[in-house]
């Protein structure tokens, strides 16, 4: 069920999503038009072109040269499987593909190699996420890559790489190409890890100096966050090891080495998912114990005050009784002696408690 953010321009809530998703993941709104494109993989170097029709897909399949098929946009649902049809996709791959949201996956298929990821980002208001879901499909001489989300043009930075780097006959792997898109969404979580880091040091710090009950909420959400990079990294950790124990065919051996070191990398994202939600858990610690050390001044401070005008009290309580026989109502200075006693009980009282160091938090200097 979809539902408008507040304070989130153009965007909608996710209230429910598979794998235990949390309902603070955001989506961008609006169903922009799909867009098509090719990257042939040519001997002199890669080619990029647009396509408008089916057919002019078919024209560049019968050359014989791979081909990363770029799909921008998911939301013409038909076009998408008129273009899918002239590189005979088969349909059973179509709907982990087209229809989101999906939980991240890596599932060899026979001679297919199918990749759901979900690229995040914060949005205007940097304590929620962005999702937007990609899938990858590598067949025989064929890579195709699945955006949600249309914005500019498909993974610029590896395309300025193939151009920049595309000389030798290695480079032109579609299987590389694969690592490559994996890796690059991957390495994206690491400066969020490293953005929510850096709040999570401020909330710790000001869980001890000034505690205030909004930093529990910031936490949280912070937490949720956490929750939602976990969620998409932890199914990797199992199905990347069961890919390389099923040596896909497709697969070369430099990619293979791409995909154990991809391992390596999952595993690190998810210890410094695990480190951080500790953190969040050591900031509640934290503000608990603040509070529970400022309830305890207050009550010291009760405490002192209480032992202080206790005996003051009693020994106005026993010269203010109306009893006829009592000689120091009579005295001339009775009134001055019972205020001096006062302060001088007062004094000596205080000097005690000095002295045991009940006024240490107070004197010593911040």
């Amino acid at each position: 069920m979809l539902r408008p953010t507040p304070g989130a321009l153009n965007s909608q809530r996710l209230e429910e999503r598979p794998a235990n998703l949390p309902t603070q993941l955001y989506v961008c709104g609006g169903r922009p038009a799909s867009r098509f494109s090719a990257v042939v993989l040519e001997p002199g170097g890669p080619r990029l072109v647009g396509l408008d029709n089916p057919e002019d897909l078919q024209g560049l399949r019968q050359q014989g040269l791979p081909i990363w098929l770029r799909v921008s946009g998911l939301s013409e649902s038909q076009r998408i499987g008129r273009f899918l049809a002239m590189v005979d996709v088969p349909d059973t791959l179509l709907p982990p593909l087209l229809e989101s949201p999906q939980r991240p996956r890596v599932n060899c298929f026979g001679d297919a190699l199918l990749v759901v990821l979900h690229r995040l980002s914060f949005a205007h208001d940097p304590s929620h996420l962005v999702s937007s879901q990609v899938g990858l499909l590598l067949l025989p001489n064929l890579l195709i890559s699945f955006e949600e989300v249309s914005i500019g043009e498909a993974f610029p930075e590896l395309t300025s790489w193939l151009y920049s780097r595309f000389a030798a006959p290695e480079h032109q792997d579609l299987d590389d190409i694969l690592h490559f898109l994996i890796d690059e969404i991957l390495d994206g979580l690491f400066p969020m890890l490293e953005q929510i880091s850096n709040r999570l040091d401020s909330l710790e710090e000001a869980a001890l100096r000034d505690p205030k009950p909004k930093l529990l909420s910031r936490a949280f959400v912070h937490r949720s966050n956490l929750r939602t990079i976990r969620s998409m990294v932890w199914p990797l950790r199992h199905q990347l090891k069961v890919l390389l124990r099923e040596r896909q065919p497709l697969l070369g051996p430099e990619a293979m080495v791409g995909f154990r070191d991809m391992g390596e990398l999952v595993e690190m994202l998810f210890e410094n998912c695990e480190l951080l939600r500790h953190q969040c858990d050591g900031i509640t610690q934290a503000y608990a114990a603040s509070i529970g050390n400022r309830m305890n001044q207050v009550m010291k401070t009760l405490t002192i005050l209480t032992s202080i005008f206790a005996p003051l009290t009693f020994i106005g309580g026993v010269y203010g009784m109306n009893f006829v026989n009592m000689p120091e109502l009579h005295w001339h200075f009775g009134y001055l002696y019972a205020l001096l006693l006062m302060a001088v009980i007062a004094v000596a009282q205080g000097y005690w408690l000095w002295r045991r160091g009940w006024f240490q938090d107070w004197t010593t200097p911040r």
